[in-house]
């Protein structure tokens, strides 16, 4: 391992996450046979073989796999040295990798906007996904912060809430209940109700308090997506139970309902494995987060009331 070279590292790196040359070779803005012959010589230098390829597949054997892990501390140590050097100079440079629960794509993005700007010389790298995913890229330490509406279980997690994340009642803005005030919980069993799909932490949310009043509604519609829920809530389909997040500017079609026992509180969480030292980066966003967060909440308060008037107008 003496001879190989940082660069074959990472052309090895990347051609194992993607397990693909021709990919690699994409990414690194290199030609596919100088991928290979990188592959070559750090083969030669580890003196075992690191991908076998079955059929028209690539795999990493048992070497491939210790150095690919390898190469994943490697680089991180290295990109932490180069933040703790930015940081001593009294920049903020690197990069931020962060992950999202779908429902999160609603107000997270703008919150990155006034941290870019607070730290220009910062990317980031922002994935949106659902629960189950978010759970596999945290096992496999792929982000730096995880923003998610419920705490994994079963993982070993260090987590912080930092927002308010309130599930209402969703209706057509024509529906007959939207003027109405302090709705009994038990009317809702009479509407044909849009749920998330099995899994859903914002569905056992909203399952566990319906069980807790008795209450049984008529499933007309699954669907695994908030946006084509409010779609079919707009469409008069039925009405349905979401995060207030949701609601944005142009979801005029939509209105939220005044039920009983409603809005089922819930948090936002900033969540990492307890494990995982938070890279300079990654800490400046954790506090900018839980500072920003805050700043919302005091404007919330002081607009909740024209807000909830507004929404039933």
């Amino acid at each position: 391992m003496n001879q190989a070279t940082l660069h074959q590292l990472k052309v090895f790196e990347a051609a194992a996450r993607h397990s693909s040359f021709t990919r690699a070779a994409e990414e690194l803005f290199l030609t596919q046979p100088t991928v290979s012959m990188q592959i070559k010589q750090l083969t030669k230098s580890v003196g075992l073989p690191l991908f076998e390829q079955v059929g028209k597949r690539l795999y990493l054997t048992e070497a491939g796999r210790e150095l690919f892990a390898t190469c994943r501390q490697i680089f991180d140590t290295i990109a932490q040295f180069e933040m703790k050097v930015a940081d001593l100079k009294g920049l903020k440079q690197g990069q931020l990798r962060l992950a999202v629960i779908t429902t999160a794509k609603y107000f997270i993005p703008r919150l990155l906007g006034p941290f870019c700007q607070l730290y220009p010389g910062i990317d980031i790298s922002l994935q949106v996904t659902n629960h189950e995913r978010i759970l596999e890229r945290m096992s496999s330490n792929l982000d730096d912060l995880y923003i998610m509406s419920q705490v994994p279980e079963n993982l070993d997690v260090n987590f912080e809430p930092f927002l308010e994340n309130p599930l209402v009642v969703f209706a057509p803005i024509s529906h007959p209940l939207a003027k109405e005030r302090n709705i009994p919980i038990q009317r809702l069993s009479n509407e044909p109700f849009i749920m998330r799909e099995p899994g859903s932490g914002t569905r056992r949310a909203v399952q566990t308090l319906f069980d807790e009043h008795g209450i049984t509604v008529k499933v007309k519609l699954e669907l695994g997506s908030n946006e084509a829920i409010k779609q079919a809530i707009a469409g008069g389909l039925g009405i349905s139970v979401l995060s207030r997040h949701t609601l944005m500017p142009d979801t005029a079609e939509l209105c939220i309902l005044d039920v009983q026992y409603f809005p089922i509180k819930r948090n936002w969480f900033m969540v990492y494995s307890s494990g995982k030292q938070l890279s300079i980066v990654a800490r400046a966003y954790y506090e900018y987060l839980l500072d920003a967060a805050k700043k919302i909440v005091a404007l919330n308060t002081t607009t909740t009331g024209d807000a909830v008037e507004k929404t039933h107008v």
